[in-house]
């Protein structure tokens, strides 16, 4: 499974952000879409997932109310959509598919694409 990420950049606080990641096809053991983010020093984290049959969502509390993940079966894509970013935001974000919706652990997603820079000035 190749995953194709983009829609980084570099956005004011308090402004707005759309990330894609498009799937060049689905496995058994694609059950979930996430995205993780990883910010200079430190461990990746989880952000978002969303189950690919039932749309149900999952999110870390950080970006809880201001993160929307949402999918498009027919493409093969899934997008996450930031909102009211802040400088605690700025990450390289990585999007990966897995076999579970809940997962916060990177190992527990088994494929993964390049990352896509955003970074968010104050």
């Amino acid at each position: 499974v190749q995953l194709q990420a983009c829609g980084g950049g570099l956005v004011q606080a308090g402004g707005s952000l759309r990330l894609s990641c498009a799937a060049s096809r689905r496995t058994f053991n694609s059950v979930a879409m996430g995205w993780f983010r990883q910010a200079p020093g430190k461990e990746r984290e989880f952000v978002a997932a969303i189950s690919w049959s039932t749309s149900s969502t999952y999110y870390a509390e950080p970006v809880k109310g201001r993160f929307a993940i949402s999918r498009d079966s027919a493409k093969n894509t899934v997008y996450l959509q930031m909102n009211s970013l802040t400088p605690e935001d700025t990450a390289v974000y990585y999007c990966t598919t897995g076999p579970y919706t809940i997962a916060e652990r990177p190992d527990q997603w088994p494929y993964w694409g390049q990352g896509t820079q955003v970074t968010v000035s104050s």
